[in-house]
């Protein structure tokens, strides 16, 4: 599994995806909380004072859109796709360590940035702090949580506790056709690892695990062992650098693990399976 990506420097999102979110490199902004009108997001929700907002509770805002007259269908809100897009380009940017543990940043110049107001990253960030990945500075924005390698051990024991008796249990009760039907999923690794881009490789490697573990119809277990994936992703600090070689042969060697994990699956080998994800979980890059 692998630690941080590396896309684009100052964007939240790797190279060459065009037209995604970009995350701002830090300037005045950062540190000017309210400065500057927060741009309307997608969802036409912005914060008191933007365009297409509300003011004062009750106010009447002369740019807003009518209501649809009784039995005319109201559109759908959109207000959580666009926190949504923002909370996976702040996520891509974290992995890829383009936003840097210690530095703090505040909504409105990311907003700014992504070309929404500061209440859909607001949110995305909340939900980033439950995730362990930022913290709080009251009146200033969020700080990137600085981690080291011993958090990065205590994931990688966590992990294996949570899937190694799992995929056990699955080397004993699937068909090997149903692990041949995964075979495109760790090729994907393996073509995301060459590429050198960070932030693509994670999202193979997750998609890989994600879909050996749901053979197992636990939903709950699914999710848990998702979130630790995504954790153990995050860089360390100065983990996240260019796409050098000795960084693109990490990768490759981690997606290796992936097809050899299949054939352990395939012939029922307990014993290679279960040393396989634990050497893949203890060496994840």
């Amino acid at each position: 599994m692998t630690q941080g990506t590396h896309g684009s420097p100052g964007t939240g999102v790797p190279e060459g995806a065009a037209g995604a979110p970009r995350v701002p490199a830090q300037g005045r902004a950062a540190d000017g909380g309210g400065r500057g009108r927060p741009v309307e997001s997608a969802a036409g929700t912005d914060e008191p004072g933007g365009s297409g907002g509300t003011g004062a509770r009750g106010e009447h805002v002369h740019s807003e859109t009518p209501l649809p007259r009784p039995g005319v269908p109201r559109p759908a809100v959109q207000r959580s796709s666009v926190r949504g897009q923002v909370l996976d380009a702040l996520r891509t940017a974290l992995v890829a360590g383009d936003l840097t543990p210690g530095e703090v940043y505040s909504a409105p110049a990311l907003g700014e940035r992504f070309g929404v107001s500061a209440t859909p990253v607001r949110e995305a960030m909340q939900q980033l702090a439950l995730e362990g990945a930022v913290e709080v500075v009251p009146n200033r924005g969020f700080r990137v949580v600085r981690r080291g390698a011993r958090e990065l051990a205590e994931l990688a024991e966590v992990r294996a506790l949570v899937e190694v008796p799992v995929m056990l249990r699955l080397a004993r009760t699937v068909p090997a056709e149903r692990w041949a039907e995964l075979r495109p999923l760790a090729e994907a690794t393996v073509r995301a690892a060459a590429s050198g881009c960070r932030a693509s490789y994670a999202e193979a490697d997750r998609a890989f695990h994600r879909a050996v573990l749901a053979l197992s119809g636990n939903e709950q277990l699914v999710r848990i062992a998702e979130d630790l994936h995504r954790r153990a992703q995050w860089p360390l600090v100065g983990g996240a650098g260019g796409r050098s070689g000795r960084e693109r042969a990490e990768l490759i060697a981690d997606a290796a693990e992936h097809g050899a994990l299949l054939d352990a699956l395939v012939v029922r080998d307990l014993e290679v399976v279960g040393a396989l994800v634990r050497e893949h979980f203890a060496g994840a890059v």
